[in-house]
């Protein structure tokens, strides 16, 4: 247990299970389910919280729900037709881009606002946005929410950045579907995590 300073203790085992269970899922396994506008603002204030160098906070959403999901899916359909060469267009993607926005009961919009003097270098600014995205995941998982990150070519394009009215310095880091699975959750698998780390002891 950890005591935080006026706050209540914090449990380790808790936020270990929240971590070890999150999932991706597709909207495809998602029930006509609306999610309460209560637990969004929870998932968004959560990511508001990520570690920001320069507290720039460069993280931006647009959510997505009700009928705006069909203009989204329109975009992104749209979009990827637009800038996808013939020999490369594949109609299962196309058809993905038409559905996926409007099977899913929310979409958030990922941006990352470029800080102005440019200072803090872009990929901290990413990578920023990159842990509020994670707060996000792991909040939905605590309250049983499967979630996608989607970075297709049509969500990080130029095109996107513009749809949601971000400054040609900025980016669209994709999208972050959100909805209750229609499926078993799903099982996790990592290899070891000693076959990924090297300690240095003197």
């Amino acid at each position: 247990m950890i005591q935080t300073p006026g706050s209540n203790p914090v449990s380790s085992e808790i936020l270990t299970n929240i971590i070890h269970h999150r999932r991706t899922i597709k909207p495809e396994h998602y029930l006509d389910r609306e999610v309460d506008e209560s637990i969004i603002r929870l998932i968004l204030e959560n990511a508001n919280w990520a570690p920001t160098h320069g507290l720039t906070e460069p993280w931006r959403f647009v959510v997505f729900t009700g009928p705006a999901r069909q203009r989204l899916a329109k975009f992104l359909a749209d979009t990827y037709k637009s800038i996808t060469p013939p020999a490369d267009f594949k109609p299962n993607k196309h058809q993905a881009m038409s559905t996926n926005a409007v099977s899913a009961p929310v979409v958030i919009a990922i941006g990352m606002k470029r800080q102005e003097s440019e200072k803090i270098s872009e990929l901290d600014e990413i990578q920023a946005v990159a842990c509020a995205v994670q707060n996000m995941h792991l909040t939905a998982t605590s309250f049983g929410l499967g979630a996608f990150w989607s970075t297709n070519a049509a969500a990080v394009s130029a095109a996107m950045g513009r749809f949601l009215g971000l400054a040609p310095k900025d980016r669209s880091l994709g999208l972050l579907y959100l909805g209750y699975p229609d499926c078993p959750w799903p099982a996790g698998k990592r290899g070891p995590v000693v076959d990924k780390v090297r300690w240095e002891r003197d």
